[in-house]
This record gives structure tokens, sequence and C-alpha cells, in this order.
């Protein structure tokens, strides 16, 4: 089990300690104390893996030796109560290997410690408790003076900050998350505190080797009895009241299995007997509640409290979106796009229907926009229609420059949801019900938050509009609040990309919002645009050359370089700036303290914010170029043209800014983007890296990181979105025949009235929704034929279920029915109603959804497998891609193109083969092609002008058909491609 353990301490001869003396025990060596004049000899102890001392720039080479570095800080301090050495001790996650472990600490201490100008004695024991249990942990003795190549300097008063030893506690915490989440181990680490994290148990101290070895003993110890005796009271408070303990594990995850709980009751008893009485208290708690099985075959819980939380959000969602109080007059909605029309703001049939959704008098608007489709900007022209008829536009994000980005694309004055609750506690800007409250990238917010705002807005008679997309980044806290309300009450889609300028980026950026992330990468890697070297130090090197030459080439683009760890930006940031100055672009470098340590900034930097400051108008994220810069003030040029000038002691949150983590960009739009992959990257990170850009954007790798692109593929698309308690419904207990009492009282079965309603535009309405069998090669056996999508009439319309759970049940009615026919037999009358009934329950949720996801499984029969087995995501966003075919003649037509080509491609093989029957087969797919056609004129009308792009000759007024039939027949007769 992962626990987060992070102190520092000082060394001092005030207390009786050498530095020599703690430097031996730590590395189990014998080090002879020159001052003293005498030998500490430790190297009798066992458990020390590694050891080493870590030497920053300008530090003499001799002092990499143990004994020669404490004997030259024993001899610089003259005090008899001098401060030696500063002591950070730290636990490392017990589910890493010793290699790993080792490796994650060092890295950790290079950029934390060494890069600040300290000294860094690291040693890594590994020792091994009663329980036989690893308890791995790393003791680090630091330098407090300032060194160079003569030696030790005055003492650095700044890494005495608090602020900097919880920077380095966070630190921590971030990277071990990191690297736990690259090697696909669930575990986590978390560096606040109880009292932060609002759970009311003590934290329990970390208890050393000694500690350990005297508590194996049965001989006692102040911190043996103080851990047992926090693990003791922590056990009795939750056998008291085990809702406290299910709070606990429901911090960050709405939902957990039998192993989380194991882990944590072991965490907080004392011993076997209190460990199995808190298990016991906490299974039989009525705030436990059993939901089934998730679609790994495992138990999942929850806690009542945090279906309670859910239960509030829905009937504060429900409220206000059964509210009518908000309507915008035609008037005031024409003028605000007559105004946008004269600004060149134009908007497309889908922003359209999303300005018509969100100014109608309904409280509650969800829009759900892929990246890049300009949600904001359209929110911008809803602005002025809400403003016009007499309304207060309020805009919240979860971060800083999520809030910056949402106010500079759309005018709404906008700040983070924390500040907003800091006002709430005093009283302070409190809503009303003129307001309208506009809440961007609503997918990272949490169950618990949300539901704390939206429960204010529907007490204030507030409207809410919701934006964002669930397939980006996710929530850090429990829950995905934002795809719960969309898949509950509707949602407008946003899915043309407007963000990116060339047609197959646009396409690349819709394959990442709909889990096709290997599509994407591929379309990237035939333009040249993924690049891999030996190493990720090379692939490093090569995206700074990359970086520099379009620097040089296009200085009027703005650019970002993007990654996942903070240590990567580190480096990225560095050998920017080496550039920078080899090119003599960068003024005199100027020392200067930040939060983050010592750095070197110059005029013609730039920066990056870190903190929001709403004096100086800066965000997190916010970036910048140094205008003038001392030891003690700086002034720097907005990106938005703002310039901003402030001293160092009010304000020191400051990084250089020519990389950052992807976390820190998601809303951010630039010309030009460079990514670094490295393997802790999700399917959710990399759909927001390679979506930030307009014009282009190159990915680097390493193939000490991914062998090929195939595995670098793996790794990009990985899940990880997170579920609701609500997920879990009834009927997903029921199809598992698991028998679950509590959820009828907790969770009851909605009502036929709970249907989502019918969005307020239909974006469909007018179009020929018939299926286009062009969409792919017929199927070879024929498995989906004959499965109709007609409900009867005088079916009973059943209680509303989750999307997940009705795609679910679609995809196993439907494997049912292809089992049954590909043996021979007809299907059941109970299959087949079945089938119906799962059809009915999509179509109520999205209209035409059951027609859209049998399309998908005939294109992809992997994705009906998939879903059957509990895994329905991807079968969900193949499904709304298929909608966006229905209704735009232009993709419809570039699909035909792109299985024309594939299909031309297997006739030419077959033919250049000789192989005539195969030929024929493919040259019957697409013939039926070309007579689909026939049957939609819009996209005939597109694929006529790109026939000479498919190698067929345009003879004049012959229909595509009859063109395809004569091309058919010359290539039969003098072979395709000779």
């Amino acid at each position: 089990m992962a626990i987060y353990h992070f102190s520092a301490k000082v060394i001092s001869r005030a207390a009786g300690s050498s530095a020599l003396a703690a430097a031996a025990y730590r590395s189990a060596s014998r080090l002879h104390d020159q001052r003293l004049d005498r030998h500490h000899d430790f190297s009798n102890k066992a458990g020390v893996v590694h050891s080493e001392v870590m030497l920053p720039d300008g530090a003499a080479p001799e002092l990499s030796d143990r004994e020669n570095l404490w004997n030259a800080v024993e001899l610089a301090e003259k005090r008899i109560d001098a401060q030696l050495a500063r002591e950070i001790e730290f636990a490392l996650p017990r589910e890493l290997s010793k290699e790993d472990g080792i490796a994650l600490a060092r890295d950790f201490i290079r950029d934390a410690f060494v890069s600040r100008g300290m000294i860094a004695d690291l040693n890594v024991h590994w020792d091994i408790g009663a329980d036989g249990e690893a308890k791995p942990h790393a003791h680090v003795m630091l330098t407090m003076r300032e060194i160079s190549d003569e030696g030790f300097g005055p003492k650095v008063r700044d890494w005495n900050a608090t602020s900097l030893l919880e920077h380095w506690r966070e630190s921590w915490a971030a990277r071990a998350n990191q690297r736990l989440a690259e090697l696909d181990i669930e575990a986590r680490i978390d560096h606040r505190s109880f009292e932060a994290q609002g759970i009311e148990l003590e934290p329990q101290p970390k208890m050393g080797p000694a500690a350990a070895r005297m508590a194996e003993q049965g001989l006692s110890s102040e911190r043996v009895e103080e851990q047992l005796q926090i693990a003791r009271e922590n056990g009795v408070k939750i056998i008291a009241n085990p809702a406290i303990g299910l709070d606990a594990i429901t911090r960050t995850q709405a939902t957990f299995t039998r192993r989380d709980l194991a882990i944590f009751v072991h965490r907080h008893s004392e011993d076997r007997n209190q460990f199995d009485a808190v298990t016991s208290a906490m299974r039989a708690s009525p705030d436990l509640v059993a939901l089934g099985k998730d679609g790994r075959g495992e138990d999942r819980f929850t806690s009542r409290a945090m279906i309670e939380t859910e239960q509030r959000l829905e009937r504060a969602t429900t409220a206000i979106a059964e509210r009518e109080r908000h309507g915008v007059g035609e008037r005031f909605r024409e003028r605000a796009i007559s105004l946008a029309g004269q600004r060149g703001m134009v908007l497309s049939g889908a922003q359209h229907a999303a300005f018509d959704h969100v100014t109608q008098g309904k409280g509650l608007g969800v829009v759900i926009g892929y990246a890049g489709t300009g949600k904001s900007a359209m929110l911008g022209v809803a602005r002025e229609a809400w403003e016009g008829a007499g309304y207060n536009v309020r805009g919240l994000a979860l971060s800083g420059i999520a809030a910056e980005n949402l106010e500079g694309g759309s005018g709404i004055a906008s700040r983070t949801i924390a500040s907003l609750e800091h006002q709430w506690a005093q009283g302070r800007d409190l809503l009303t019900s003129h307001d309208v409250l506009v809440i961007d990238e609503a997918g990272m917010i949490g169950s618990r938050q949300m539901e704390r705002v939206i429960s204010a807005a529907e007490k204030r008679g507030t409207k809410v509009v919701l934006v964002g997309d669930p397939e980006q980044l996710q929530a850090i806290e429990a829950g995905a609040a934002f795809r719960s309300i969309a898949e509950r009450h509707g949602a407008i889609e946003i899915t043309e990309i407007r963000r990116q300028r060339e047609d197959w980026q646009r396409d690349a950026t819709r394959h990442l919002a709909t889990g096709r992330t290997g599509e994407a990468v591929h379309a990237y890697d035939q333009t040249g645009h993924v690049h891999a070297a030996d190493t990720r130090d090379a692939a490093r090197a090569d995206l700074i050359e990359r970086w520099d030459r379009d620097r040089i080439g296009n200085p009027e683009a703005s650019r970002i370089i993007l990654t996942h760890t903070n240590g990567e930006v580190r480096a990225l940031n560095d050998a920017a700036r080496e550039r920078l100055r080899a090119a003599g672009e960068l003024g005199e470098d100027m020392a200067v303290h930040t939060e983050r340590g010592a750095n070197v900034f110059a005029r013609g930097d730039r920066v990056m914010f870190l903190k929001n400051e709403r004096s100086l108008g800066v965000k997190n994220g916010t970036l910048a170029t140094i205008q003038d810069v001392t030891r003690a003030r700086m002034a720097v040029l907005l990106d938005d043209g703002r310039a901003v000038a402030f001293d160092i002691k009010d304000y020191a949150a400051i990084d250089h800014g020519y990389a950052a983590t992807v976390h820190k960009t998601q809303g951010v739009t630039v010309d030009r983007t460079h990514v670094l992959a490295t393997p802790g990257l999700d399917a959710h990170a990399t759909y927001v890296a390679l979506s930030r850009h307009r014009d282009s954007v190159d990915l680097h790798y390493g193939r000490d990181d991914f062998a090929d692109t195939a595995r670098l593929v793996r790794t990009l698309s990985r899940e990880r979105a997170k579920d609701m308690a609500s997920d879990y419904t009834r009927d997903f207990a029921e199809r598992r025949q698991i028998r679950l009492p509590a959820i009828e009282k907790i969770i009851p079965t909605p009502t036929p009235e709970k249907v989502r309603p019918a969005l307020v535009r239909d974006p469909f309405a007018g179009l020929d929704l018939r299926p286009l069998s062009a969409r792919s090669p017929a199927p070879t056996r024929g498995t989906f034929d004959g499965l109709k999508l007609q409900t009867s009439p005088a079916m009973p319309q059943p209680a509303t279920v989750s999307l997940d759970t009705a795609v679910q049940r679609f995809a196993r009615a439907t494997a049912d029915i292809v089992r049954m026919r590909s043996q021979g037999y007809a299907e059941l009358e109970h299959q087949k109603a079945a089938y119906e009934k799962a059809a009915a329950a999509i179509d109520r949720g999205r209209p035409d959804g059951a027609r859209d996801l049998r399309a998908a499984f005939m294109r992809e029969e992997g994705l009906m497998d998939e879903a059957a087995k509990g895994r329905p995501r991807a079968a969900i966003r193949a499904m709304a891609l298929e909608a966006e075919m229905r209704v735009s003649p232009q993709r419809r037509a570039d699909r035909f193109v792109e299985d024309w080509q594939k299909l031309a491609k297997a006739h030419r093989s077959f033919n250049q083969a000789g192989n005539d029957k195969g030929a024929t087969a493919i040259g019957q797919q697409m013939s039926a092609m070309g007579k689909s056609l026939e049957c939609d004129a819009q996209a005939e009308s597109l694929v006529r002008k790109r026939l000479p792009e498919l190698g067929i000759r345009v003879s004049g007024g012959a229909s595509i058909s009859q063109e395809i039939q004569d091309w058919l027949g010359l290539s039969r007769s003098r072979g395709i491609g000779r």
C-alpha cells in the first residue's frame, strides 16, 4: 500500500548531533570525523540499497566523497549550536521495484534540491517489517550554504521558507503519483493533511527503521507508541462511526473495491483483532452500499453520503432544468448574432444550435464540444444576448487559466470555483435570479464541488450553463458529474472542429474526441509529424531543434511545448533558453528567488505565472514575456497585450514559460505545439495535448519509453475515465443476478417522466436519415442483415437507464442474435424482444442512437464485443461519430473516399496476383458502394468532384455508379495500377 510521508528536520550541534555520525548511520558506512578525531562506524547496518552524493553545478568534485563533504560542512560551522544540515525523509511507494523506487527518488532530489544549489546525500533504505511487507524510504541530508568551486559560502535563508517545504511536499506527491500512473499501478498518495481533505481521522507519523526494529523485538519507543496510538484511535473512531472511513475512501473516487477497503483498514487499525473489527464495522454499516460488479468483474461499493451527494446534485439539476425564467427575446438574439457577424464571427450550424439551446428560457443548458469547436466564441455571442436581455453573466472554471481563457474567448467575467466559494463562505458575491452562471471545462469538476455550486444556483434561482468535454482531462476529485448531467438531461453537441485549419487535422481531433487515438496518431505519423528517437534525451533534443527552427522561421506564430511531468518541463525550459542565449536574444541573466527556489531570468524570457493574483490580473498558467528584470522586480508583457510589473517579494510564483504540463493548458489555443510523449500520458491528456494548435503539432518520443509506434499508441489510448455511484443502477445489478437490497432504498428507479428530453432544436430535422451502405464494405457474413431498429408502438416504456447500460444491453442483445445466425438458427422471440427493448432505450436518450450504434458495429465488430463485456465507452464514441456522419454530407463523402481507397488497394493486389475470385468479390463491394450514392445526392455531388483523386476518369453525364462500373471493367481487362 502506497502511503504518504514527507518530513523535514535540522541536524544541529545544539542537539548533540554530528553531521559525520548522521551520514555514517544513514549510509551504513564508516566515516572519520576530523573535528572530533573519531570514527563513526555503522557498516554492519542492513537495509541500505542505494547511497550517493549528488552535486549541483559549480561544486568541487571531491565533495562527492561523503567523508570529505561532511568534514567540510563541520569545518565551515564555528558556532557551538550550529545548524549543520537539513534532513528530508520520505516514504517510497512499496508497489515500486527497488530500481524504480531509487530512480524516482533520484529524479525528485535532483529537481527539488540539487537544481537549487544544495548538495544532497541520498540513502535509500528498503527495510522489511515484521509483517513481511517492505517499508522503503529515502533519507536525504542537504547542505545549507551556497557552494562554489572555492567552497562553502553564506547560508541561504530562503531554503528555510515554509512555503518551499509545502512545495516540496506537493511536488513529491505529484511525482510519485505520476510514476505510479506510468506503471499502471492504481495506488496514489495525497500530500494534503486529513484536515485539508475534510477527513475526520488523525494522520500517522512515519515509523523509522530503528523504531520498527524495536517494535519487532517487543520493545517500547515513543514513535512506535505514537503510531500505534493514532492507528488505534482512528480504528476506534471508525468502529464507532464507519461513515468516517467511508468518507475518506470516497474522497477521490466515487466507488471502491474490496481491496481498496482492506488497504484502508490496514492503515487505520492497530492489530489483527482491530483490523477485523474495523472491517466488520464498515461492512455492516448501513452507510456502505453494494453496487454490483464493474466491467472487470470486481465488486464495487460506495457510501450513502456519496449517493446522497449525487442525489442532491440530480435534484438540484432537475429543479433548475424545469424552470422557464431566463428567456431571451428574439430581438436580443438577432442583435447578438448581427453584432458577431459585423466582427466577422459567423456561427456554424452546430454553434447556432448551441446558441439557441443556451439562450432559451430553461434554467439548465449543457453544451458538449470537442476541443477547438469554438465553444467560447459561441458563448461570447450568447453573453451579448443575455446582457441585452438584462441578465448578469458570470463565468466559473476549476483552474485559473481555464477561467482566463473563458474570459478571453467570450468576454464573460470569470473566476475560479474555489475563489467564489470562499466569497460565499463570507456571505459575499452571492448568486441571484438575474444571474447566468457559465461553468467552463465542467468535465474536470468533481461531484461534491459540482453539487455545492449547482445547489447554490438552484437555491438562488440562477440559470446554469455547463460547457465541456467529458473525454478531456478527468476530475481530480471523485465522480464524473458533467458526464452524468449530460446523459440525464441532454446536451447540445458541437462537433465541427474550427481550431485547426487543415481538414485532416480537424478529422484527427475528432478521432481523439471519440476515443480513436490510434487513428489520430496514425494521421500525424503519415504526414511526418510523429518523430521517434533512440532515447528520451534524444527526443527532447530533436524537439528543441524543431522548435527552434520553427521559432526562427515563423517568429509571429504563437507556440508552446507540452509534456506530462514537471521534471520534463524544467529540462525543456532549460534547453529552450540555451537556444535563445546562443542566438543572443536574451539579456543579462538575473538570479531571482522564486517560490520554487533560485532561478535565473533575463529580458526576453518567456515566463508562466503559477498562482492566481487578482491585483495583477494574472491566473495560474498565464504566459508573458519579460521586458525588464532585477533581483527585486520584474516587468512583463502578457500575451493578451497588457503590461504588468511587480515586486518579487510580493509575487514570486513564476517559472520559465517555454514548456508546460498538459494539465496547465486545457483551454489554451496556440498556432504551433510541440509535444514530448512520456509513459504517464493517457487518452484524455493526449486529446488535450494534440488539440491545442491551429496550424501544426509535432509529437516526439524516445524508443526507451516506447519500443515503437504501436506501443506509443497503446499507451496514449489508455482510458482512465471516472465513474459515478449512479452508474451502477438497479438494472445493472439485475443483469448480473446480484441481490442489492440497499440500492432500492437509496437509488430509486427513475420514473418514465425522468426520460431525457429531446433537444429543443433538432439538428437532424429535414435530413434523410436512412443508413448508407457506402459507409463501409458490406459484412462478409451478413451477421447484421435483417436487424431492424423499429420498436413496437405497444411496447411499454421502461424506466430510464444510463447510456452506458443501454449500450451494453444493445450490444449483448445484438451479439445473441449474431451468434444464433452464425450457427444456422433463427433468433428466438425473447431475443428479438430484448433487441427491440434495448434499441428503444438508446433512442429515448439519443434520437436514432440505435441506428448509429448498429452502423458502428457493422463498421467495427470488435466494438460490439467490447461493449457486451461491460466496456461501452468506445462504442458510445463511435455511435456519436456515426450520428455526425448522418448529418454531414462532407463527412460521408470523406468516408466514401477513405473506404474506396482501401478497397482499390486490395483490388489492385488481387489483380496483380492473378486472383480473379478475390478481385471480383472486392469489385462487387465497390460497385455496391457506388450504387448506394444514388440515394445520397449531397454526398454524390461531393464525391463526383473527387473522382480523379480515386483514379476514376470523369466521362460527363453518367452517374457515379456507371463511372465505377466502367472503371471496374477497364481494371479487369488490363489490371489496375499497371
